[in-house]
């Protein structure tokens, strides 16, 4: 799994370094600035406005009694969209919109419930280091 997160954080500012200079190209320079600039704007303003949604859905979930398992999977979600949202680059625009998207979250909340089940059944699920 490290091996897959330094391939990660090597390759993709490569990829999105190519995008940016690309998009500059086509468009130019300062309009594919205020592009970026807007989307990391709009980024923060989405991921708060849909991070108060599940945080006032966990609550009121806490209140019945019950456990917001799936709500935390959204928030997990909605964090990590925002912070893409944050990061300059189109890849990660695209990536963070839909992790956002509330028609799309429950795409990449199945993927996580699949990871998380295959850890489990392995016994490789572990919370912190022990």
């Amino acid at each position: 799994m490290y091996k897959w997160l330094l391939a990660a954080i090597i390759i993709l500012p490569i990829v999105e370094l190519w995008g940016i200079l690309q998009v500059g190209d086509w468009i130019g320079g300062w309009t594919t600035f205020f592009i970026i600039l807007i989307m990391g704007l709009a980024g923060a303003y989405l991921a708060r406005a849909e991070g108060r949604k599940v945080w006032v859905e966990a609550q009121q979930q806490m209140q019945a009694g019950q456990i917001p398992g799936i709500t935390m999977l959204d928030g997990i979600c909605v964090l990590a969209g925002g912070l893409m949202l944050l990061m300059p680059g189109f890849l990660s625009d695209i990536v963070g919109i839909t992790l956002l998207f509330p028609l799309t979250r429950p795409f990449y909340r199945q993927l996580m419930l699949q990871w998380i089940e295959k850890r489990m059944k392995n016994g490789d699920f572990r919370i912190g280091r022990f």
